[in-house]
């Protein structure tokens, strides 16, 4: 049973970075590709970015390209969503998902296990 918990979250203005952190256990996290999704208010879960089982392999949403980097550390069972130059239209609860495979996937239904979310609130 893998169990993932994000944190990072915050309120900031735009232009501003943030990181998100997602812890794991319950699993073997460096078996799992992983992603992040994130939902606005009154809006669909979207897919963000997502990262293979080593680190190796990356892709993202083409709306963050360039400025949000998808990194984990698989000696701490976490990954991390790097983001800069945020921008109002990121607002959103962003969640960590799992997949049980060693290959990236941005498909939401390809990911067995999510956390709880994580706020964040772009300012303009």
């Amino acid at each position: 049973q893998v169990q993932l918990v994000e944190s990072g979250g915050g309120l900031v203005q735009a232009g501003d970075s943030l990181r998100l952190s997602c812890a794991a256990s319950g699993g073997t996290f460096s078996n799992y590709a992983m992603g992040w999704f994130r939902q606005a208010p009154g809006k669909e879960r979207e897919f963000v970015a997502t990262i293979n089982w080593s680190g190796a392999s990356t892709y993202y949403r083409d709306s963050v390209k360039g400025r949000f980097t998808i990194s984990r550390d698989n000696g701490l069972n976490t990954v991390y969503l790097r983001m800069n130059s945020l921008k109002p239209e990121d607002t959103a609860v962003y969640y960590c998902a799992a997949r049980p495979k060693a290959t990236y996937s941005a498909s939401e239904d390809q990911y067995d296990y999510w956390g709880q979310g994580t706020q964040v609130t772009v300012s303009p």
